[in-house]
């Protein structure tokens, strides 16, 4: 029944070594298999059974999933510890999420409020996509990002808020630069240069006027 999830963790995971461990010890599987329960409970109207569920699943795997959010096939929650899944989440089919994700929303309205991440997209560390957002097929986003709009097919998106820096072929896997890759060091040294040439530039002007109101010969 979880054949999809065990063998995405045997081959997206470096550091499982056998399928026993994977079963065993994997976090983010035992929180699908909770959700998966949860889930149904959910859809039957069993609705504070299911919470109930999802807030034991949390408690012994560190990983929030609400009852109601859509988990596909073949998802991997790498470590996991600190992911959280809203109600109106919809996930796609091997989708790679490792810890700190949120796929949270951005107010108290009522109906579609959460992401919808579709099939073999990758979330990096301790991304925050908020909103009715749609994170597109084979698109990845970077760790540390926050996602206010969508993200089209097979692009990566970085930053805060995350913005396209790169699109790959899926046909190819050619991947084509769409602009630089946002380094705020070096933003910050250049404006502290800017800065330094535009105030030697005023020090040299206040020089040359009080060079030229000085007299030539001092008074006697």
């Amino acid at each position: 029944m979880f054949s999809r999830e065990i063998r995405a963790i045997r081959e997206r995971d470096p550091a499982s070594r056998s399928t026993v461990e994977a079963i065993l010890t994997s976090s983010g599987l035992h929180a699908i298999v909770l959700h998966r329960v949860a889930h149904w409970l959910w859809r039957k109207g069993f609705l504070l059974p299911a919470r109930l569920l999802s807030h034991l699943s949390r408690a012994i795997t560190g990983i929030e999933i609400h009852p109601g959010a859509r988990i596909g096939q073949g998802v991997f929650i790498d470590h996991g510890m600190g992911v959280v899944i809203g109600e109106t989440a919809s996930v796609g089919d091997d989708v790679t999420m490792y810890q700190g994700v949120t796929l949270g929303g951005t107010g108290k309205q009522r109906g579609k409020r959460h992401p919808t991440v579709e099939d073999h997209a990758v979330i990096g560390v301790g991304a925050s996509v908020l909103g009715a957002v749609k994170i597109g097929t084979g698109a990845r986003v970077g760790a540390g990002s926050v996602v206010l709009n969508d993200v089209p097919p097979h692009t990566t998106a970085v930053g805060t808020p995350a913005r396209a820096v790169s699109w790959r072929d899926p046909a190819s896997g050619e991947t084509r630069r769409l602009e630089h890759l946002p380094d705020p060091d070096r933003d910050t040294m250049i404006s502290l240069m800017q800065r330094i040439e535009e105030l030697e530039a005023r020090v040299r002007e206040i020089e040359h006027d009080h060079a030229d109101r000085e007299p030539l010969c001092p008074p006697r």
